[in-house]
């Protein structure tokens, strides 16, 4: 098993991820960055998802050139309202493709980061064998070898941690999926990669911080995914004052108004500076003609600032959101309790 103190010897003969060249890095696809040069970025969106299962997903069932073809317009469409950076949180055995996120990054300039971690959501469908068959350790260590080394013999490192979990109201995570939380809260002990987990409702959102206080992580390393599926705002104001990162990113679909609603309620608890927000938009769909149906990266600019602003919001806030938010959030480093 990788420790600490191995990783940072590993980091420091990598370049990654404590360079000298970035105070505060963050990881693209085509290398190391500061924080500060991620400028208005969306934190979840998709470029290609393969659903069709984690036994039979892989790189031949799409053509890369055809796929960056048809989401560049999308890019420059986002690109026109300032989108600088973008998180690509289509995970391992679902069409994650660090290559071809190279071309896309490539093709549209705007800089993209990738994962690493499991997706355990619909009751795990898009897991590995090796998830069910390894500790919470062994799995950290997976993650990390290509934290360390690169993702599928690329050179591409992950940016952040992605997992899932389903949420299950009645009985609480599985101890499938409450290993999956405790190995990404190990993977960020040792390598200070920020953990985004796809969750949904706030009592599994709670458990989750639970596992990951319990091997000292802070959670502040935590992103609750699609927070804006608890209806019960008051929840969101409660993982926010925990230092926990509160993530309504759903935009893409509608329900603006709502959404609305949770940022003017964060807002009012003094809490919008533990808030993300984006789309969960796109995204080719392999086996599908021309990847089927696509939503694009801008109803943030077109649909929820306009909103927001009749409700008193200003660019100090948007800026908050889009630019120091990220920045804060994805910054490599160690956020111990």
């Amino acid at each position: 098993m990788i420790n600490r103190r191995q990783f940072l010897t590993l980091g420091l003969m990598l370049g990654f991820p404590f360079r000298k060249s970035a105070q505060r890095p963050v990881m693209t696809v085509t290398g190391e960055i500061d924080a500060s040069a991620m400028g208005l970025t969306l934190i979840h969106e998709h470029f290609l998802v393969d659903f069709i299962g984690a036994d039979q997903t892989n790189p031949s069932r799409w053509d890369r050139d055809e796929v960056v073809k048809r989401v560049l317009p999308f890019l420059q469409e986002a690109k026109k309202h300032g989108v600088k950076t973008i998180l690509d949180c289509t995970p391992a055995y679902l069409g994650r493709d660090p290559r071809l996120l190279q071309m896309i990054q490539a093709a549209s300039g705007v800089q993209l980061l990738t994962n690493t971690g499991f997706y355990g959501a619909v009751q795990n469908k898009y897991l590995p064998p090796i998830a069910l068959a390894t500790s919470p350790e062994e799995l950290s260590d997976i993650w990390m070898k290509e934290i360390v080394n690169g993702i599928d013999g690329t050179d591409v490192r992950p940016g952040f941690i992605k997992i899932s979990v389903d949420s299950n109201e009645g009985n609480g995570l599985s101890s499938l999926h409450k290993k999956l939380v405790r190995a990404a809260a190990l993977a960020h002990l040792k390598s200070g990669l920020t953990i985004c987990s796809h969750t949904g409702i706030a009592k599994a959102a709670f458990e989750e911080l639970d596992i990951v206080q319990s091997v000292g992580a802070a959670p502040a390393s935590f992103v609750w995914v699609h927070a804006q599926a608890e209806k019960d705002k008051s929840l969101h104001v409660k993982a926010a004052s925990m230092g926990c990162w509160v993530s309504l990113d759903g935009m893409g679909w509608g329900d603006f108004d709502n959404y609305a609603d949770s940022l003017v309620n964060l807002k009012s608890a003094n809490m919008l500076q533990r808030v993300l927000i984006s789309h969960d938009a796109g995204w080719y769909r392999p086996g599908e003609v021309n990847g089927g149906d696509f939503k694009g990266y801008t109803n943030i600019f077109t649909e929820v600032i306009p909103r927001l602003k009749r409700l008193g919001f200003v660019q100090a806030d948007f800026d908050q959101l889009l630019v120091k938010n990220p920045a804060e959030a994805f910054a490599i480093r160690v956020r111990q309790i």
